[in-house]
């Protein structure tokens, strides 16, 4: 059996895991904006540190789902049609946040710009939790039927298997509102000067504890409800590697943030998402998308893949293709590194005009 599809399962998930830490403390920055930033100027100055990047790290997002079309068609037909309401939810959350991000400066106005500050808090919050729920519904499997085909009702009576939310895809949702949130703060304490710092700091330390609390919760159901985790496991003994950066990177966070540390905190934060996620895909491993009722009908590595020739040929591109975004990506940062600074209502056009 070539080895082509399972290559293309870990540039997928390299992929979405790129996405979650670069366009998740976007997310976070939108959740803790409202309490690390006090005045207009402190959250404009929040806004300031993800203004130059937040449309660029939403590409990837694009990027991996194009992958995912282009490597393994079956479950891109399958997954998309089935989950077809939260994609929905996902398209107007991305379009309000991104509305919110650009006309909120347009107006000086008491009522115009804390209603955009709203929009952009409600639909970040909600697009971490409705990206969590979906990941849950991954790791818990779907009732496909015979046909290739499935449909949940968005919720039921809230047991698993009855419906895309239920109590495990509400705990993985909350989960990740929780480790984006922190994520999100670590980057606000890196990129602000105090008092800002100092808030966001705080919230990270309170947040903390339910990622914590969730984390463990979330890994002791997903062994019971997904038999494929505790097999690969006991397959591969190597793979307990993924969960314990996951929960080096966990702990790291409030050692450093009590002595400031902020680069190292949120380098910490983004070795606890790499480890999640990472332990997420090492768990499912071969399936991409498992059935909840046959096990036999779940879509693997192999029967979800496409042709040996194609990926093959794709790989060539993508490779061009993702050395040209990471380039970019890395000059940009590279570009507005360093914390921003305060900007009044004399430096309002400025403002626009830089993102910020």
């Amino acid at each position: 059996m070539s080895d082509m599809p399972t290559l293309w399962f870990c540039l997928v998930a390299a992929m979405i895991v790129g996405y979650v830490i670069l366009d998740g403390f976007d997310l976070g920055v939108g959740a803790v904006h409202f309490f690390a930033g006090k005045t207009r100027e402190e959250r404009r100055a929040i806004l300031g540190t993800i203004g130059p990047v937040w449309d660029g790290n939403e590409v990837w997002l694009i990027a991996a789902g194009g992958t995912l079309y282009f490597a393994f068609p079956a479950l891109y037909a399958t997954a998309f049609s089935g989950f077809y309401l939260p994609l929905m939810l996902v398209l107007w959350l991305l379009i309000l946040r991104g509305l919110a991000i650009e006309f909120r400066n347009h107006i000086d106005s008491p009522v115009w710009t804390p209603f955009w500050d709203v929009i952009f808090a409600g639909s970040s919050s909600l697009l971490a939790v409705v990206l969590g729920a979906a990941l849950g519904n991954v790791m818990r499997g779907v009732p496909i039927d015979s046909a290739g085909r499935f449909f949940e009702p968005l919720w039921t009576d809230f047991k698993p298997g009855t419906g895309i939310l239920d109590w495990y895809t509400v705990m993985v949702g909350l989960c990740s509102l929780a480790a984006l949130t922190m994520h999100g703060g670590l980057w606000v304490a890196l990129k602000t000067p105090e008092p800002v710092a100092g808030r966001a700091r705080a919230i990270v330390a309170r947040v903390w504890w339910w990622v914590l609390s969730l984390t463990g919760l979330i890994t002791l159901f997903t062994m019971r409800l997904q038999p494929q985790v505790p097999a690969n496991l006991a397959r591969w003994p190597w793979g307990t590697l993924l969960p314990l950066l996951a929960l080096a990177g966990l702990m790291g966070v409030p050692w450093f943030i009590a002595r400031r540390a902020d680069a190292r905190a949120f380098l910490a934060s983004t070795a606890y998402l790499t480890g999640m996620l990472a332990s997420a895909a090492f768990g499912l491993y071969p399936y991409v998308l498992p059935a909840s009722t046959v096990a036999e009908r779940g879509l693997t590595v192999t029967n979800a893949a496409a042709g040996e020739s194609g990926l093959r040929i794709g790989l060539v591109w993508w490779t061009i293709g993702m050395a040209l975004a990471v380039i970019y990506q890395v000059v940009v940062y590279r570009h507005f590194r360093g914390r921003v600074g305060m900007v009044g209502k004399r430096g309002m056009e400025m403002g626009r005009e830089t993102g910020s």
